[in-house]
């Protein structure tokens, strides 16, 4: 193994949006059992410390991994697109408009259920918005135009916490 390699190369997974949870999950368990720090407890210094170097970076790619949005972020990196979502803040405008919708909805939400339909229609577009993304990934390989959608599920990613939120604070 090679502590340089891409993380879907890690997994033995294909570079792309839709993949195996199950062989993800499967190739984990296997790469940690072979790497373990506790297995390498005998062992000289240098030995224990790569086998604690693979261990944080196999749980870190598989974090990577198993995240969507994460996962969408490192495609689009890996294929010359970075997200820089702290630089580009751009959205179209419709877009910009159902946040603010969002929010407003949200802020005169009195009910647990007011709140619980905002949240399902939350949980529709981040659906969506997912499809897309393996769409734009898998099939298109428009990885500018992949960055700008997952700039954009950042979004509705924070927007669902804060709809969150206000489900704890109503007691539900």
């Amino acid at each position: 193994m090679n502590l340089q390699t891409n993380d879907f190369e890690l997994f033995q997974l294909p570079v792309t949006f839709a993949l195996d949870r199950q062989h993800l999950d499967e190739r984990w368990k296997a790469l940690q059992r072979e790497v373990h720090p506790d297995r390498h407890a005998a062992a000289d210094a240098q030995t224990q410390r790569q086998a604690m170097q693979w261990s944080v970076r196999i749980n870190e790619a598989y974090q990577r991994l198993k995240d969507p949005l994460q996962r969408a972020s490192y495609l689009c990196e890996l294929h010359g697109a970075p997200i820089q979502a702290e630089n580009n803040t751009a959205m179209p405008a419709a877009f910009l408009m159902q946040q603010m919708e969002w929010r407003e909805a949200l802020e005169s939400a009195s009910s647990p259920s007011a709140v619980e339909d905002l949240a399902d229609d939350v949980a529709a577009m981040r659906r969506r918005m997912l499809a897309d993304l393996q769409h734009l990934a898998d099939e298109q390989q428009d990885w500018s135009a992949m960055a700008a959608q997952v700039r954009a599920l950042m979004f509705v990613e924070r927007f669902a916490k804060d709809v969150d939120g206000r489900l704890e604070q109503l007691g539900q």
